[in-house]
């Protein structure tokens, strides 16, 4: 098998990740337009698999006599043999099948070579279909200079080759990719958005409910989706698809407007993918954060920077200093045997970055790969913590009014929004990875003053819930 002699430090170095069968084969079967003459680009290309799946469509679907020409760019001299030799298969079955067939194999950096070809201003690919590398690309690199040349701002290499995918493109031209989820939301990939965007029209999303099968040989336990994209279409419907694996066994698939995927007017493009188990979601949560009169924010406390003034055993004039550890089971235990510290001593250089004591909703910014939720949020109740000031640590996300603390029965209906399956269910359409950012809960909806009041009062008589106990009171107080 090519990937077993794959030097691994050099695939690290590459971010290759090898397309199972399966996937390959369902990503083919994505392509709409079959004509006479289709010229196919492959960047990034690997062994093969994905081109000569696409071959296979090509072969059932082009007319007699078509021909196909597929550029394929490998810079691994090892998969670019194993490319060439498909490459040869492929003629065999086409020829066989009275079609045409050729393969040209390009030993050279892709994003070198297409940011070149882009600046020609030369579209010439029909269609194209890619598993791009995955790894970041810093800002310094000579990769960002040749990307902003282009106007393409975007910092790895997967939003990379799909960029330069897009603009290689002819008019009408279609492109099938599997790519990491993270460009869907987050201020990060907010350029890149743009980029797809004004060019692209998404026809199609599919997703993976299990995160870590797409690429299980790997260990790949980023969120991935499968997207196609048309060249200078027009956004209609998008047809949204999902399997739990990549056997594509229990596919499900429903057509939803374009305004669902990317809600009109939303500055910040979010990607939004529905799940279709709870059509009424929205309808639910009519309320922005700032129609609340709330705000979140990081944790404003990095750590490192008020190492002088952090304290293991809180002692004299301190500020209590929150971590997400100190949550555990979602409950406060503080202080804590730690190598983190659990207070600042209270000084000029500390103060700045501490809020005044009340009752706040916090997140996690980051969940485990595990956890069954991506919203995790606890309460900070002041009568367990009498100091005049807290500190919350950069990890965190702080719910706030003008950055002091809320009212306790909505500090405590937020906390049980935010932790039951409807929240995770709306978060998960905008967001594909396990980080929590503060611009993503500002992006989320919520339910109205008085469905939050209703729910922190039900938190205040049941204690601690389990989470058919919150689901159950969401869905009650919704009736």
């Amino acid at each position: 098998m090519a990937t077993g002699q794959l030097d691994p430090s050099a695939r690290s170095r590459l971010g290759q990740f090898m397309t199972p069968t399966a996937i390959a084969d369902f990503m083919a079967s994505l392509f709409a337009q079959w004509p006479a003459k289709v010229c196919l680009l492959d960047p990034g290309a690997g062994v093969g698999s994905l081109t000569e799946a696409f071959a296979e469509q090509f072969v059932r679907q082009a007319p007699p006599n078509a021909t196909l020409e597929a550029h394929g760019y490998e810079v691994d001299p090892v998969l670019l043999r194993y490319f060439q030799d498909h490459m040869g298969d492929i003629k065999e079955r086409l020829r066989d099948r009275g079609q045409h067939f050729r393969g040209v194999t390009h030993d050279r950096d892709f994003i070198h070579e297409a940011s070149f070809l882009s600046g020609m201003g030369a579209p010439r690919f029909t269609h194209a279909i890619l598993n791009p590398p995955y790894k970041k690309i810093t800002n310094a690199s000579e990769y960002r200079r040749l990307l902003r040349a282009i106007g393409l701002e975007t910092g790895n290499l997967y939003s990379a080759f799909l960029g330069l995918t897009i603009a290689l493109m002819a008019e009408g031209g279609e492109i099938v990719a599997i790519v990491p989820r993270s460009f869907c939301n987050g201020t990060y990939f907010r350029p890149f958005r743009r980029f797809l965007l004004e060019r692209t029209a998404i026809t199609h999303l599919h997703v993976f409910e299990s995160r870590s099968s797409a690429f299980k040989d790997d260990e790949v336990l980023q969120e991935n989706i499968i997207i196609r994209l048309v060249r200078g279409a027009k956004p209609q419907s998008v047809a949204v698809s999902f399997s739990q694996d990549a056997h594509f066994t229990d596919l499900e698939s429903r057509e939803v407007p374009f305004a669902e995927i990317v809600h009109p007017g939303d500055p910040h493009q979010f990607i939004r993918i529905p799940d279709g188990h709870d059509d009424k979601l929205r309808a639910l949560l009519p309320c922005t954060l700032a129609d609340l009169g709330l705000t979140v924010s990081t944790g404003p406390v990095v750590d490192f920077r008020v190492r002088a003034h952090a304290q293991a055993t809180p002692d004299g004039d301190y500020a209590p200093l929150l971590y997400a550890h100190h949550f555990p089971g979602g409950h406060l235990s503080w202080p804590v045997a730690h190598k983190k510290p659990n207070a600042l001593a209270l000084h000029p250089e500390t103060r700045k970055w501490l809020m005044p004591r009340g009752f706040y909703t916090l997140t996690k910014r980051f969940s485990a790969k595990e956890e069954r939720r991506r919203l995790v949020a606890f309460v900070i109740d002041p009568n367990e913590m009498p100091q005049p000031l807290y500190g919350f640590e950069n990890h965190l996300n702080v719910f706030h009014h003008s950055k002091a603390g809320l009212p306790e029965d909505l500090a405590r209906g937020l906390a049980v929004f935010l932790n039951s399956s409807g929240a995770d269910q709306a978060f998960r359409e905008f967001s594909g990875h396990t980080q929590v950012n503060a611009g993503d809960l500002r992006a989320l909806r919520y339910p109205d003053h008085a469905t939050l009041i209703r729910y922190g009062q039900w938190a205040k008589r049941a204690g601690s819930a389990t989470q058919e106990a919150i689901d159950a009171c969401v869905e009650r107080c919704r009736e």
